[in-house]
């Protein structure tokens, strides 16, 4: 059987979003203090024992993050077709940071990302 480490860094940001057609409180405008969890796959370790080194997962996530970071985010291009669920969001951030952090050695292997502690959505691709 293969070994797997999976690492994992967990931030946040703050956003507003509306879900447009949505009968209900949410095709208002609101806000978030939102929970994002990056997870990421490697099989070996380097000679110091690690996979990943968090920060350079931590700058890839900052870096995306801050695109989308206290803004309403039905205005950004990525949510112009789409609504800016945590299912969108999750995959966006998926889709971003693996283009910034996947090599043939590690990969992101999910992305989770919820509205508040009790809620939330899982992205990633087989």
């Amino acid at each position: 059987m293969a070994a797997v480490f999976e690492i994992y860094v967990k931030s946040t940001f703050s956003a507003a979003h509306s879900l447009r057609g949505y009968a209900g409180d949410c095709a208002r405008v609101h806000g978030h203090n939102w929970m994002v969890e990056v997870f990421v796959r490697c099989a070996e370790l380097d000679a110091l024992g690690i996979g990943v080194d968090f920060r350079d997962i931590k700058a890839a996530v900052k870096e995306v993050m801050d695109g989308i970071d206290h803004r309403n985010l039905n205005d950004l291009p990525a949510f112009a077709e789409q609504n800016p669920t945590s299912e969108n969001i999750a995959r966006l951030l998926y889709k971003e940071l693996s283009g910034k952090l996947n090599t043939p050695a590690i990969r992101i292997s999910k992305v989770k990302v919820s509205e508040t502690p009790g809620t939330g959505a899982f992205y990633w691709e087989e």
